[in-house]
């Protein structure tokens, strides 16, 4: 035998059931809806590149040693002139002193020459010495003042090596990695670290030879700028294929420097898609919001005769202001949903169609 409170709940919740089956059939979701048509899409080889800054160094230390301090880390920004790095300047120091002593000893010689020639010239004017005498005195005081030319170049030498031991920043940028820690033996031509100034990007594309005359035919170049809206094409500014060809991978770099323009996140050593456009043709294309991302699903939803249908498709490039190509699955006039999540509700019902432009707006 039923319990009536059992009894009570099941029909509640059929009652419950059937007013939202109701609810659903008086006022069923509207969804707007596109028409995947053809457009004129550039068309032309797609190639990765890479970002990276056109001012780039590796910032090494003039002078050998050990590195007394690192004093910066990779991410740290820096200011032309700043403290980087110190090398052990035990050595430079004393080379300091040495050279400051020779110089003290050269002028003491200088100053005595000087007293000898001043003497010798008195003597030989009372006849009491020769000329050669004085020839002679004045050729020692010409050594001498060679003599301390001579120590006070070195001393400014050891000077200007003493202040290699600290190595300094070029200019304003960022650190990008650090290559060597306290203790490491620092010589000249070894890097210390690394560094770009973040006020000028290219974009770095290695063509393969069998590409290279489409890439050097194409009318237009596009890079994929990456932004938060998903990602525009703008042109270089300036474009440059270099001459050699890499013997390993057979393969040309084309260099594309790219506008620096707000709301760009250019990121060095980011890969972006790069376009060399070399015509059009005819493309199925829709507004990115219509297509449904579920992990490696890609899908969208065509108006049927009593809803939407889930269609699976194939997507190509995307195109910029909103709109991505689509290579399989949907046929010209197909009626899509603008807004797939409303689309996937049950009993959702298309509206009318909207104009592929304004999809987005």
């Amino acid at each position: 035998m039923l319990n009536p409170s059992w009894t009570h709940r099941w029909f509640v919740t059929l009652s419950l059931a059937g007013a939202l089956a109701n609810a659903w059939a008086a006022d069923p979701v509207r969804v707007p809806v596109v028409t995947a048509g053809p457009k004129s899409v550039a068309t032309g080889v797609e190639i990765d590149g890479v970002v990276e800054p056109i001012k780039q160094s590796l910032v090494s230390a003039q002078v050998s040693g050990r590195v007394s301090a690192l004093v910066v880390k990779a991410g740290d920004y820096v200011k032309a002139g700043q403290l980087l790095a110190t090398v052990d300047d035990r050595e430079t120091q004393t080379g300091v002193q040495r050279s400051q002593a020779q110089w003290v000893q050269s002028d003491s010689e200088l100053r005595n020459a000087q007293l000898n020639v001043s003497r010798t010239r008195d003597l030989q004017a009372k006849g009491f010495v020769s000329q050669a005498a004085l020839d002679t005195a004045e050729l020692q005081l010409k050594a001498a003042q060679a003599g301390r030319d001579q120590a006070s170049a070195g001393t400014r030498q050891s000077a200007l090596s003493q202040e290699f031991t600290r190595v300094t920043a070029p200019y304003d940028g960022y650190v990008s990695d650090t290559l060597v820690q306290a203790g490491d033996l620092a010589v000249p031509g070894k890097p210390l670290l690394s560094m770009y100034a973040p006020t000028a990007y290219r974009v770095v594309v290695r063509v393969g030879v069998s590409q290279l005359a489409s890439t050097r035919a194409a009318t237009q170049v596009e890079v994929q700028q990456p932004t938060s809206s998903g990602g525009e094409w703008v042109q270089p500014i300036a474009q440059q294929l270099l001459p050699a060809a890499d013997a390993l991978s057979q393969t040309l770099q084309w260099r594309l420097d790219v506008p620096n323009m707000p709301g760009a996140a250019w990121v060095p050593g980011q890969q972006v898609r790069v376009r060399f456009v070399g015509g059009a043709s005819q493309r199925i294309t829709l507004p990115a919001t219509a297509v449904l991302r579920r992990g490696e699903l890609t899908a969208v939803y065509v108006a049927g005769g009593s809803g939407f249908v889930m269609r699976v498709v194939r997507l190509g490039s995307n195109l910029g202001q909103g709109q991505v190509e689509v290579l399989a699955g949907l046929l010209p006039q197909d009626r899509v949903a603008v807004d797939p999540v409303q689309a996937g509700l049950l009993g959702a019902q298309p509206e009318a169609t909207v104009p592929a432009s304004g999809a987005n707006k």
